[in-house]
Formats: structure tokens, C-alpha cells, sequence
């Protein structure tokens, strides 16, 4: 499984290819944003107070009417590229990938949303180095407080990171349940291009009865790993792979199956007892960037889910089934 991770990351990454072309800049870049929300960028040739003559680093010579310019600005590598021509601001979108998070920073001031499917969250800046978050469904239940810690080295391309969830069923169940996952992370690679090897650890606890773990067993812990990536391919566009595996989940089934007798004609009840699992999803994706504020993006999920039954006749179980996933990024 592990080799199949690695074997998808690295084709992932590195047959995207340079789809896209980042451009070399200069002192003199400048970044022009029209009254009409255009953003040009270029260097000025002259300016008679009337109109400027900018050289664009798309179509060449324009001349641009003063009073339909809004801003001038220098160009700042580290707030945005300049790809093809065009101008786009570092996201702090880019901090993510689908589910799992990288180590590099979430900046003061870069606050987002992250609308899913099946619920939204959200995460704030507390500094440069720590960010906050809160997620759940659309029910409010169940309800995860999240926490990511960033690390720098002295290159901009090696982040090093760890980050917590912490979890509770809510209003589901009275609150009895709860669960947790605390990790580890290392990105390298920049906002454009990077990969991020994370290991952990996860529990869970139904806090009911109604379980699949017995009363002795209801707590579920397991190791984690998780590996993802992204290259941006085109001006808006990216791609990206996300997974997680959870390893040797312990617990005690009180479910089992009915085993009929011909010859007795009757039904034998086995139950299942004490097993271990794993459970693991792969999310290959694309995001496309509509602006400097929003992001769409999909993944073709898979899960894959094995048991192995220690003390039964029972043979092990494997499933497997898509789960199809989309969300979309709102800057605040």
C-alpha cells in the first residue's frame, strides 16, 4: 500500500510537466489594477501625468489613460508570480491539499473558508507560524477543532510542521463520542510545487453501546501516514494528490453471521470477535484558481477498507468503493 502511495506521488508530480512558465522580473516590474479590475503587469516607459506608455508582458506598447488606473504597485515575489503574463497573488489556499494540510505557513491576515459537500469549515491566522480552525457538517455534528503550528528552516523550500484535531459527536449521541488525530509533517517544494510526508496518530471513541467495539474495546487507535502533493499546471489550474492510511486498528465486533446446518436445519450464530484493520483513501485532483478570493477544486476519491479477524473462521475483508469529492475556497 505504502509503495503504491509513493509510486502515485512521484508520477503525480513529476510528469506534470511545465505546463506553465513562471517569468523572470525586474526592479522596474510594475503591477497596474484598472478601476475596471484589470490587472496589467509591465514597466513604465513614461509617464506625462495624462497617460502612461507601459510595456505589457503580454501584448507589448499600450497606452493607459491615467484616470482609468486605480493602483500602481512594484512586483513582490513573495506575493505573487507572474506566469504567461498574467498576474497572480499567492493563495493561502495553498496551504492544503484536500484533506491533509502542508507545513508551510498560514500568514497573518490569510484567513479562509472551505466549503465541502458535506459541511464547511473554517481556519484563521492566529500568527505567521500558528493557525486555528474549526469544521463539521451541516448538522453541526460531529464537531472538530483543528490546529497547525508551521516550522521554517532557513530555506524557503524545507517547512517543517505539526497539527492536531480534536473531535466530539455534539448534539449526536449527547456528546459521548470523541476522537482525535495529532501529527507531524514535512513539505519541501514552494506555493507552485511541493510534496509533504506526515505521520501520526488517531483514536476514536463511538461512546455508545450500539458500537461495533465492545464495552472493553469501544476506543479504535491506530498510526497514520499520509503523503500528498500539488504542481500547478497551467495559469489556474493545479494538480494535486491527497491520501491518508490508518494501520492495525484494534477492536472487538459483537456483530457476526448465521451459518445454516442442512442437515440439522438449523442456524448457528459466529460472531466476528477481535480483529485489526486498515482503512486508506487516495485523492487524485484538480484545482482550477478563478481568483486571488476563490478556488474550485475535485478529487476522484477511493477508500479501501481490509479487516483480518484473529480468533474466527471468518475470512478477511476487503472493500473498496469511490467516494467522489468537491469543495470550493473562499478568502476572507
Amino acid at each position: 500500500m505504502i509503495k503504491f502511495m509513493l509510486s502515485a506521488a512521484i508520477v503525480l508530480i513529476c510528469s506534470c510537466g511545465a505546463f506553465s512558465q513562471v517569468e523572470e522580473v525586474t526592479d522596474s516590474t510594475k503591477i497596474i489594477t484598472m478601476i475596471n479590475g484589470e490587472v496589467r503587469v509591465g514597466e513604465i516607459i513614461s509617464d506625462d501625468g495624462r497617460e502612461i506608455l507601459f510595456l505589457s508582458k503580454d501584448i507589448g506598447k499600450v497606452y493607459i489613460l491615467k484616470q482609468d488606473v486605480k493602483s500602481i504597485r512594484p512586483f513582490k515575489p513573495e506575493v505573487g508570480e507572474i506566469i504567461e503574463g498574467d498576474y497572480f497573488v499567492n493563495s493561502p489556499f495553498n496551504t492544503r491539499y484536500y484533506f491533509t494540510t502542508n507545513a508551510r505557513p498560514l500568514k497573518k491576515g490569510e484567513d479562509y473558508a472551505m466549503i465541502h459537500l458535506y459541511g464547511p469549515e473554517v481556519h484563521f491566522s492566529v500568527s505567521d507560524r500558528f493557525s486555528i480552525g474549526v469544521m463539521t457538517s451541516w448538522i453541526a455534528s460531529p464537531f472538530v477543532l483543528a490546529a497547525k503550528y508551521s516550522i521554517p528552516t532557513k530555506s524557503p523550500n524545507v517547512n517543517f510542521g505539526l497539527g492536531t484535531l480534536l473531535g466530539t459527536s455534539a448534539f449526536l449521541n449527547s456528546f459521548r463520542g470523541y476522537g482525535g488525530l495529532h501529527w507531524g509533517m514535512a513539505t519541501f517544494g514552494d506555493e507552485k510545487q511541493n510534496m509533504t510526508i506526515s505521520l501520526g496518530y488517531a483514536y476514536m471513541n463511538a461512546g455508545t453501546s450500539a458500537s461495533s467495539f465492545n464495552s472493553a474495546s469501544r476506543l479504535a487507535a491506530s498510526p497514520v501516514f499520509a503523503l500528498a502533493g500539488i504542481k500547478k499546471i497551467g495559469k489556474r489550474a493545479s494538480l494535486f494528490f491527497d491520501s491518508m492510511v490508518f494501520f492495525s486498528t484494534k477492536g472487538s465486533s459483537t456483530d457476526g453471521e448465521y451459518t445454516y446446518n442442512q442437515f440439522t436445519g438449523d442456524y448457528t450464530f459466529q460472531q466476528y470477535g477481535d480483529f485489526t484493520g486498515a482503512l486508506a483513501f487516495f485523492m487524485p485532483g484538480m484545482r482550477f484558481q478563478s481568483g486571488p478570493k476563490s478556488a474550485f477544486q475535485f478529487a476522484l476519491a477511493g477508500v479501501l477498507f481490509a479487516q483480518n479477524f484473529e480468533k474466527s473462521n471468518f475470512s478477511d475483508r476487503r472493500r473498496s468503493f469511490p467516494v467522489p469529492q468537491c469543495s470550493w475556497f473562499f478568502k476572507f
